[in-house]
């Protein structure tokens, strides 16, 4: 068992270290052979740690050495392997696997896959690292480690300035999030003495007594830390006021956007708060606020997902929306409905990503769904599939009255999130299960808009109208390029092109999970076998009994998601199959509406004027009037004038007259004559 949790661990990293350093030895077959063969290894043995430790008694602690020890403060690196840890394995490593096998196929033209083999599989390391941590320092090292990987992968063609653009974007974001979670590990260390886990976790109670003074103002402390710790999560999982990094980040190849956006990078947040559960679930004032936040965020990302044309962007703003379900699910102390919805959406994101990676690959790596159109027809098997992740993620289901129903694995865990929300009978509670009502209805039709626009109606893409863009006047789909042929081998470079194979194999596994993750985990996650699945891992508080009465809730609470599901769907389809006329007079009659939504709140905008343009006027000044103008004034440029003048006063002297030397001469005598006796005289 040991040993297993070590190979999953450290085969990434191995793998990453030969493909990163000796790609140019082993080639383009070797790389991809060796990287995805680890992970395809390390997604086998997460499957049978999975089932020894959540359905069997093989929970435990891997210690590895000894980290650092400096006087009294000590951390050790150990592998923490509880449920909630072989959860995470088996999400990660299963979907990072099959990203690797997909790249073989997708970036088979790329003329630098090792380097981007070994990316993706440091990147799944450092993701491990995170998820087997046992204590905030080993945890803040993945949680880094998994930031710098994410600026490789998204920059990974950095002849683009867009694709360097965004990986910085993603990077600086992510460093507001960071710095809030460095203050709150060391607020902990302050009050506790401790990183571990276990000690941390065990002075909960007494800290949420304590209190200490901030400008004057006496603070709770456990509430002041659960807060910080929070914002270092809205950083990593995309929330609300730190969501800006997500969508840019699809400049990254379509492989990235499924491996970060689907299942690992932006889980890191929900992971920690569940980690952190016996912490927070003393603390009422910080559920609320994750509460909140995930209700917003599951909200706005709807809205901006309903007028976006490019099909990756669609599904970013997708999976912003789902991480803001998993949040108010961990605000309502439902903390196993958000790990089961981080589960299964894992499943049916991953497939959509990868299946519009597939269509992007099919259209010669166009993005803009304006450009596409009558695909069903040329990708059959992408189509039936992307329909699957669809369905999934829209929630469609059919409720069964004294019990859970039977549909795709988001009815599950997307139903029981709602339900908690409602059963918890609380304010905050309630504003999050009527927004995400709200959301539900909008996922469901701007993923049946995506599939409308894509698959079905008139080919759009034999016009010879060349990329469509959007109205703020750049790339709406980022084009795809990265170095590939534009016609592969085909002589109309407008016809689709047939998706490889070794891209399709994936699909159909994360179809599979797609339809029966939720179904088959359902009891085990939140039914009658959470408490025995879950042991040790969650902390949940008696007075904290949302989960328990969820299962209890009206009829018309768990009818309610499926309806607003079935009714955006059948919208989508009247709006862009029926009458593809109505969105462009929709948008006309709403200008204002559209342009918001499309513009995305116009966050950037907001940005860009409070913060970008004036550190970039502040900087400069620095430049202009501070090194320039002062320091090089007088420092080295200053002295160097200076030395200029004297030499050319000095130059003048020597003018090549004999009498000029000596009248010189003897001024010099008779001062030093005229010094020598004034000397003497004194």
């Amino acid at each position: 068992m040991d040993l297993a949790v070590k190979l999953i661990v450290f085969l990434p990293l191995l793998a990453a270290f030969i493909a990163g350093f000796f790609g140019r030895a082993i080639g383009d077959r070797g790389a991809q052979v060796v990287t995805t063969g680890a992970l395809l290894i390390a997604a086998a043995l997460s499957w049978f740690v999975f089932f020894k430790i959540g359905f069997g008694d093989a929970a435990g602690t891997v210690r590895i050495a000894t980290w650092i020890s400096s006087g009294t403060f000590e951390v050790l690196w150990a592998l923490r392997a509880d449920t909630l840890t072989a959860v995470m394995l088996i999400v990660v490593t299963t979907v990072s696997s099959m990203v690797h096998l997909y790249s073989v196929g997708y970036m088979a033209e790329d003329k630098s896959v090792p380097r981007f083999m070994a990316y993706l599989s440091l990147f799944t390391f450092a993701m491990l690292m995170l998820v087997t941590s046992d204590n905030l320092v080993q945890l803040f090292f993945g949680w880094e480690g998994v930031g710098l990987a994410s600026y490789l992968l998204i920059g990974f063609w950095y002849d683009r300035p867009s694709a360097n653009a965004a990986a910085i974007k993603a990077f600086l974001v992510n460093r507001v999030g960071d710095f809030g979670f460095a203050l709150g590990i060391f607020a902990i260390y302050m009050l506790t003495g401790s990183v571990q886990f276990d000690a941390i976790f065990k002075a909960a109670p007494e800290l949420a007594k304590l209190t200490f003074t901030f400008l004057g103002a006496e603070v709770p402390a456990l509430t002041t830390v659960c807060l910080l710790l929070f914002v270092g999560a809205m950083g990593k999982s995309a929330q609300l006021g730190l969501h800006t990094w997500l969508p840019d980040a699809m400049e990254g190849p379509t492989p990235v956007s499924a491996l970060i956006h689907a299942a690992t990078m932006v889980t890191a947040g929900i992971f920690m708060v569940a980690r952190c559960s016996p912490l927070f679930e003393y603390s009422q004032t910080a559920l609320d606020v994750v509460t909140l936040v995930g209700a917003g965020t599951a909200f706005f990302a709807a809205t901006v997902g309903l007028t976006q044309f490019d099909i990756k962007r669609v599904v970013a703003y997708s999976t912003c929306s789902q991480l803001g379900y998993m949040f108010f699910a961990l605000g309502v102390s439902a903390y196993p409905a958000g790990m089961f919805h981080l589960m299964t959406h894992a499943f049916f994101k991953a497939l959509l990503f990868l299946g519009a990676g597939a269509v992007i690959h099919a259209m010669h790596h166009e993005q803009d769904m304006r450009n596409m159109g009558g695909l069903k027809d040329k990708i059959p098997q992408t189509y039936w599939l992307m329909w699957i992740g669809t369905l999934a993620l829209a929630g469609i289901g059919v409720p069964v009255i004294g019990g859970h129903g039977i549909g795709f694995a988001g009815f599950y865990s997307k139903d029981i999130i709602l339900e908690s929300a409602f059963s918890a009978h609380t304010t905050v509670g309630m504003i999050a299960f009527w927004l995400g009502i709200a959301a539900a209805f909008m996922t469901a039709f701007y993923s049946a808009r995506l599939m409308f626009m894509t698959f079905h109606g008139e080919a759009r893409w034999n016009t010879g109208h060349g990329h469509g863009h959007d109205a703020h006047g750049h790339d709406a789909h980022g084009h795809d390029d990265h170095g590939h042929k534009d016609d592969h081998g085909h002589g109309d470079h407008h016809l689709p092109v047939k998706v490889p194979g070794v891209m399709m194999v994936p699909l159909y596994v994360l179809a599979l999970g797609a339809v029966i993750a939720g179904g088959v985990a359902y009891n085990a996650f939140v039914g009658d076998g959470l408490e025995k699945f879950w042991r040790g891992s969650i902390l949940i508080l008696k007075e904290h009994h949302a989960l328990h009465d969820a299962h209890n809730a009206p009829l018309w609470v768990k009818v309610l998601p499926l309806i607003m599901a079935i009714t955006g769907i059948a919208l989508a389809y009247h709006f862009y199959v029926q009458k593809p006329s109505l969105p462009s007079q929709t948008a006309a009659s709403f200008p204002f509406l559209y342009r918001f939504s499309f513009n995305k709140w116009y966050f950037d905008e907001l940005y860009d004027a409070l913060f970008v343009r004036p550190s970039m006027w502040l900087g400069r000044q620095f430049w202009k009037k501070g090194d320039v103008g002062i320091i090089d004034e007088v420092g080295p440029n200053g002295l160097a004038r200076g030395a200029g003048r004297l030499a050319g006063v000095l130059g003048r002297a020597q003018s090549g007259y004999l009498y000029h030397y000596a009248f010189a001469m003897l001024i010099g005598v008779a001062v030093l004559v005229t010094w020598y006796m004034l000397s003497r005289g004194q």
